[in-house]
């Protein structure tokens, strides 16, 4: 990497420090006080106010790197089935709705904040789904109309599926947000919203290893690749 390149050359600490301090807080639900005092205990002093600007300026960079070197095994598997989601989040006392794809394995594909669930809404989301991946054979969603009015505009209502609890998948997916959000104290904006979520998406798709469902022998093979790959992300 040239120096002109570096988006670290301003920064009196180390690459390695920055991108520890970055994970800590995007991966695990922490203040930033929280962080602080970690970061502290492994001997490097920053103040909780550095943590949120390394954060803002750093995080959406990492997930970017984290995104692309995961994009082509996505498109192998992301095509059998979709699962559409949205939540309440409150911002600045107003409510606001963050919709979340995730495929048959939990992969969080694409979300969106925006201030209202209507048609416009729904069809601004998937546009954005289908730009990235394509689409799916089958798509599930729960009973609320505007989905069914954004597919049959983009021509694929007939692969909509809705049931009970066929969309436990990506109801589930929003409690690692959720914890985030406790501990952040909320959102103050939108773009604020808009922006962390992304990036705890692509922190979260490759710390992920479900490892109720896997050996501790597996688990702490995926664990080491995981993480000599994220580590990889500075050189």
């Amino acid at each position: 990497m040239a120096k002109s390149d570096n988006p670290f050359r301003w920064f009196d600490s180390s690459p390695e420090v920055i991108q520890m301090v970055v994970m800590l807080y995007v991966r695990f639900p922490l203040s930033l006080r929280n962080v602080e005092d970690l970061a502290f205990e492994r001997g490097v002093d920053i103040c909780h106010e550095t943590v949120r600007k390394w954060v803002n300026r750093f995080g959406p960079m990492f997930a970017s790197k984290i995104r692309s070197k995961r994009v082509a095994a996505m498109r192998q598997h992301t095509h059998w089935k979709w699962h559409l989601d949205e939540v309440y989040v409150r911002v600045q006392g107003e409510m606001k709705y963050l919709w979340r794809a995730v495929d048959h394995e939990g992969e969080v594909l694409e979300s969106l904040v925006t201030t209202t669930r209507d048609k416009a809404a729904a069809l601004k989301f998937m546009k954005k789904l289908m730009k990235r991946h394509g689409c799916a054979r089958s798509i599930t969603t729960d009973g609320l109309r505007s989905y069914k009015a954004a597919m049959s505009e983009l021509n694929v209502a007939e692969r909509q599926e809705v049931g009970r609890w066929a969309n436990n998948r990506a109801e589930n997916s929003h409690q690692p947000s959720r914890r985030r959000e406790r501990a952040m104290l909320r959102f103050r904006r939108m773009k604020t919203l808009q922006q962390f979520t992304s990036t705890h998406a692509a922190f979260h798709n490759h710390f992920n290893q479900e490892r109720h469902l896997i050996s501790r022998h597996v688990y702490r093979e995926r664990r080491s690749a995981a993480l000599t790959e994220w580590k990889s992300l500075v050189e």
